[in-house]
Parts: C-alpha cells; sequence; structure tokens
C-alpha cells in the first residue's frame, strides 16, 4: 500500500513523513483537509496506517538501512530517498516515542476494564466505510492513584494488542 506515497507530489513527500512521525512522537498528525486533493478518505487512512506501521516496524525491529530500503522496492527512488532521509533523521524521537509508551504501559497496574464496539460514523465520508472500531476504557492503578484511560483501536490494533498480551502472558506462565 505504500503505493499510494506516490500520488503525492515529489516536492511534498519529504513534510508529509515529517508530519507522520510528529503524530507517532504524540504530537499533531497531519490533516486529511490537506491531502484531500491528492487521496480519497479511504486511500488517507490505509497511508497513513502503512506508513506509520512502516516507521514503528523498522525502528521497533532496528533494521538496518539496507533492510529499511528492501522493503520499499516497489516505490521510486526518489520516495525511497525521501522516507529513508525521514528515517535517519528521526529514528531517535520514534525510538523513544516507543519506547515511552511501553513504559507508561508497563508501569501501571490495569485496576478494571470495559469496551465496546462502535462503527465510524463521524461524518457521511467515513461512515461509508464502516470501519469497526473498539472503544477500551481501562481503569490504571498508577502511583497509588486510579486513573482512566480510553483507547480507541481499529481492527489490526486490536489484533497487536491480543497478540501482546497473550505473549506476556506466556512469560508470566513460565516465571511460575
Amino acid at each position: 500500500m505504500l503505493l499510494l506515497l506516490e500520488k503525492l507530489p515529489p516536492d511534498q513527500v519529504l513534510k508529509f513523513l515529517h508530519q507522520v512521525v510528529d503524530g507517532i512522537c504524540g504530537r499533531a498528525y497531519s490533516r486529511y483537509q490537506d491531502y484531500s486533493n491528492i487521496w480519497n478518505l479511504t486511500e488517507w487512512m490505509e497511508i497513513l496506517e502503512e506508513i506509520t506501521a512502516y516507521f514503528k516496524t523498522t525502528v521497533g525491529k532496528n533494521l538496518s538501512d539496507e533492510e529499511a530500503v528492501q522493503q520499499l522496492n516497489d516505490l521510486g527512488s526518489s520516495y525511497q530517498k525521501a522516507i529513508t532521509k525521514c528515517l535517519r533523521g528521526r529514528k531517535e524521537e520514534i525510538r523513544h516515542a516507543l519506547v515511552e509508551n511501553v513504559s507508561a504501559i508497563s508501569s501501571a497496574q490495569l485496576q478494571d476494564f470495559d469496551w465496546q464496539l462502535k462503527l465510524a460514523l463521524s461524518s457521511d465520508k467515513i461512515s461509508m466505510l464502516q470501519m469497526p472500531l473498539l472503544n477500551l476504557d481501562l481503569d490504571v492503578r498508577e502511583n497509588g492513584e486510579i486513573k482512566p484511560v480510553s483507547v480507541e483501536m481499529n481492527k489490526e490494533e486490536l489484533q497487536n494488542l491480543i497478540n501482546a498480551l497473550e505473549a506476556a502472558n506466556k512469560v508470566v506462565l513460565q516465571l511460575k
């Protein structure tokens, strides 16, 4: 799906990639309104998800530059160079954001949870996608204080959470 990136004019690619990394790092993501003349809403959501996943996977698995570029073989060279340039320049920021997210989750104790499934219906364009989302409300004890945490996840993010919880359960069982 990274091929959707080639719809973006080459002179705008680096700016877009840095906006995606800003979103990963907890700052403002790029806005659909700024790119609605390039991608439709479905493509927009796909390209954001794919680029985000690429950056997180590449940094999370600590892939070498060569391994990272191999995953971009289908893209034109100017797009590969832009992604590589952004990745090199912001790798430590992404790594810090990933570590920070894991630390925040691992330092807290889950007290209670509640969930509900809904369809994203916030606009007529999004409602046509009929994308199921999970709202997960967690009561987390941190430093003796219970804090509510709400998380909204799509199907892929939910599967990643389930896999992580299953892996954590296996580790706990091995320690017993």
